[in-house]
């Protein structure tokens, strides 16, 4: 049997870098080599890509590129049908690709990016293509289009430019604090702050606007955030809901990746029928955005049971710890089992 090569993309030019790293490296070990031929592309922190061949355990603590013996320079090139290109010596070496696996978490990765370079080159992506992902990572227009299927958003105004003091409270005044302070484009709550007093306002402003060059001001939702992994193309499979639970502020990075003062519930500690009820809010969401592949839909669910949508990451955190594959244990897929079924959805198989 012919293997396919896989080409796993890990890394990236973004603040969420690290995380990227941990992602890759379960699934990385994780492919079944049976059946895949699997190239890693590392892209450092300044962005500059290579080909690497050394120990797998190098990538978690970001020693994968310390040693140039296991480095060689490659990009995907936009040249349909041309695949990976190598240099190496002053010579170039082209390497065919099946698919491509990106686990780019955040901007130039998850914002549909590589999924364009790819789709030029006719290389199938695991995961969403170049429009669901840029879509996804735009909070703003996310929401707007959510909205029009009928789920629930927050109140919310979007600057694409930044406000003087008279414009930022004019716009304001219709909401009471807490409110929530986010750049339109980032992943992993960066520059996000949550605003207990309008005082505090104008500097979380200038903080998301230094992440991004447009920022929402959301009002705050009561109740508590739910996740839901959606797995699928055309038919789709929904994980079990987890439930976030906070002991104060939010769900912010180091919180995330931490879990210092916060818990998570999977199951969520909700009834039957309002995790269904989540489930197929999800579904309408991810068929909504256009999203395939394979995506996690945040949601928050008020004490009156009322859906809200928050946002959806086309490449949610992938560790054998994260929420996501955790969702879809919760329903019986086992880690390896759900990244070979994504690569068989990447190419139609």
């Amino acid at each position: 049997m012919n293997k396919k090569a896989v080409a796993v993309i890990f890394g990236g030019y973004s603040p969420e870098y690290d995380v990227s790293l941990n992602s890759s490296y379960s699934i990385i070990n994780a492919i079944d080599r049976d059946k895949y031929d699997v190239i890693l592309l590392g892209i450092t922190k300044q962005g500059i890509w290579y080909r690497y061949t050394g120990p797998v355990e190098n990538i978690p603590g970001d020693k994968w590129h310390v040693d140039e013996k296991h480095l060689k320079s490659a990009f995907i090139s936009p040249e349909y049908g041309a695949g990976l290109l190598e240099f190496e010596a002053g010579r170039v070496t082209t390497v065919p690709l099946d698919v491509v696996f990106p686990v780019l978490h955040g901007k130039y990765g998850e914002d549909g990016t590589v999924q364009g370079l790819c789709e030029l080159a006719g290389i199938p992506v695991v995961g969403s293509g170049s429009a669901a992902s840029a879509l996804c990572m735009d909070k703003d227009r996310a929401h707007k289009l959510v909205s029009l299927a009928g789920i629930k958003i927050p109140h919310a105004i979007c600057f694409e430019y930044v406000p003087t003091e008279e414009e930022l409270f004019s716009a304001v005044s219709v909401f009471k604090p807490p409110l929530f302070v986010k750049p339109v484009k980032t992943g992993s709550s960066f520059g996000i702050t949550k605003v207990e007093d309008f005082s505090e306002l104008s500097e979380a402003v200038e903080y998301a606007f230094s992440f991004d060059d447009a920022i929402i001001i959301e009002e705050n939702i009561a109740g508590f955030e739910t996740g839901c992994a959606v797995v699928g193309n055309r038919e789709l499979i929904t994980g079990r809901i987890d439930e976030i639970e906070l002991s104060h502020g939010f769900f912010n990075y180091e919180e995330k990746y931490t879990l210092k003062t916060s818990k998570i519930h999977l199951p969520a500690r909700i009834n039957e029928n309002t995790e269904r009820s989540l489930q197929e809010a999800a579904k309408v969401i991810y068929r909504t955005l256009g999203c395939r592949g394979y995506a996690r839909v945040d949601m928050f669910l008020t004490p009156e049971k009322e859906i809200v949508f928050n946002e959806t990451n086309t490449i949610p955190g992938f560790t054998s710890r994260s929420r996501f594959p955790n969702m879809m244990k919760g329903v019986g897929m086992e880690y390896p089992e759900l990244v070979d079924l994504l690569i068989r959805l990447a190419v139609g198989e």
